[in-house]
């Protein structure tokens, strides 16, 4: 059962955050924050909460942590380097420390619900004053409180699964496009991935609070709602309302607007989602469904409960069913065990597919993970040798499939200006493809029919019907 966020609670909070508004006012000038967040798009969803938190409290915002009175940096666990960099950022805050010692340096998200992380930050980083895991981001006003008014390090990572918060201030970071986080955590433990350890179970969200939330963002003229979850297609599991019932529900809510969705799980998707998305006229055509490998021996080691049969049936469903579906994917290489016989499996169902663009990495080994233990005896160049293949292969496919849109008219969400040319403008089609186009700067933030004319081997190129 999801646990909600008690309103005795939240008033508690509330009142935290009077208390550092009212010692914020107090200051001759008001302070600044810098808050980096690092990964995923929940990520990025968390540190509009973390802004709209900080914003309620006093804050103001910058750019740079240079002159920050509070520097938060909220962090990602699914790959090493994003880690690595969060080490570097906070190594360079020793300098800032020292220049404003009264500053708040604080590390949140995924990173620390890792014990061995927080250890290193607090035996190497001793001038962080906050440490603060993924389940008590509603807890910022009371950790700000604590940390100024008693000048000692707040640490607070309970293990325990989240409880979920509504009604948290947001400080969007687009006037276009808004994320509504659905549900949180993951039940799935594929056998490469950090995130059920640092994320929780699942918990989905009340269905009646995301339709309201999605029908504000339509009344304040938001045009593209991006659902997230770190699998959307296990959403309301065991309730009335699953996954494809919400697309219908928020579809439902008039006005012009787009739906995305990310993360899905093929071994969750059904034909009854597919023929959701090709009923639902608002929903992208856009179907992202990570395969990681083609190899069923592999899929078996990474724990993925599906075969490269089910994921190819699940893939024709959709070609059949959603008119003008753009299929992309993410593909992993290298992963410890697979072979050049098991990598040539994935190839061959990159061929068969024919995405539209892959996101492809080479695996990378994460503390904690069951795949981290397995022998890999494949070595990191050969790796990238596959990896090189791989890219080439799909930079084939993915040419081929953008050229096909040549002499097609699309309907195009502008967003802003665009990079293939000068003066051009830029936008996405209901596949979620990057439409370039001439037009005036008025249009941004409505949609437009564009005639593709061209296509570069990530983007189209077109001209205003």
């Amino acid at each position: 059962m999801t646990t909600k966020v008690t309103a005795a609670e939240a008033a508690a909070q509330k009142e935290y955050a009077e208390k550092v508004r009212a010692l914020n006012s107090a200051r001759e000038e008001p302070p600044i924050a810098h808050v980096h967040s690092f990964g995923c798009q929940q990520n990025v969803s968390d540190g509009e909460k973390i802004k709209g938190m900080l914003a309620m409290m006093g804050y103001g915002f910058s750019d740079s942590a240079d002159g920050a009175d509070l520097v938060l940096f909220n962090t990602c666990a699914v790959r090493e380097n994003a880690e690595d960099r969060v080490f570097g950022n906070l190594g360079a805050l020793k300098h800032n420390k020292k220049l404003k010692p009264d500053m708040l340096i604080g590390v949140c998200g995924c990173m620390v619900q890792q014990e061995h992380i927080t250890e290193r930050i607090k035996k190497s980083f001793p001038y962080v004053d906050m440490v603060f895991g993924t389940h008590v981001l509603h807890t910022l006003p009371q950790l700000i409180y604590e940390a100024l008014t008693t000048h000692k390090r707040q640490i607070s990572i309970p293990q325990m699964d989240g409880v979920i918060a509504e009604g948290l201030p947001l400080r969007r970071e687009s006037k276009l496009k808004a994320s509504i986080p659905i549900m949180y955590g993951c039940n799935n433990f594929c056998t490469y991935c950090i995130v059920p350890y640092v994320r929780g179970r699942e918990r989905s969200r009340d269905p009646e609070e995301i339709v309201r939330e999605a029908e504000q963002l339509v009344a304040d003229g938001y045009k593209e709602l991006l659902l997230l979850g770190q699998n959307v297609n296990s959403y309301g599991r065991g309730t009335d309302v699953d996954f494809p019932e919400l697309l219908r529900r928020i579809n439902a809510i008039p006005g012009e607007f787009k739906i995305s969705y990310m993360s899905s799980h093929p071994k969750d998707a059904t034909h009854r989602l597919i023929d959701t998305i090709a009923e639902c006229e608002k929903v992208t055509r856009h179907f992202h469904l990570p395969v990681q490998s083609g190899s069923s021996r592999i899929l078996k080691l990474m724990n993925r409960s599906y075969t490269r049969e089910h994921y190819l049936e699940l893939i024709n469903y959709a070609k059949e069913h959603i008119p003008d579906v753009a299929l992309t994917s993410d593909i992993i290489v290298g992963f410890p065990g697979e072979t050049y016989e098991d990598f040539q499996e994935t190839l061959s169902l990159i061929r068969e597919v024919k995405y539209d663009s892959l996101f492809t990495f080479i695996y990378s080994p994460r503390k904690g993970t069951k795949a981290a233990e397995m022998p890999d005896p494949v070595s990191q160049e050969e790796k990238g040798k596959w990896f090189r293949e791989l890219l080439e292969v799909q930079g084939e496919i993915g040419c081929s499939s953008y050229h096909n849109y040549i002499g097609r008219t699309m309907r195009v969400l502008c967003e802003g200006p665009g990079r293939t040319r000068d003066g051009c403008l830029t936008g996405k089609s209901i596949q979620n493809i990057i439409v370039d186009f001439d037009g005036d700067k008025s249009l941004i933030g409505s949609f437009v029919d564009v005639k593709i004319t061209d296509a570069l081997n990530w983007a189209l190129i077109g001209e205003l019907v």
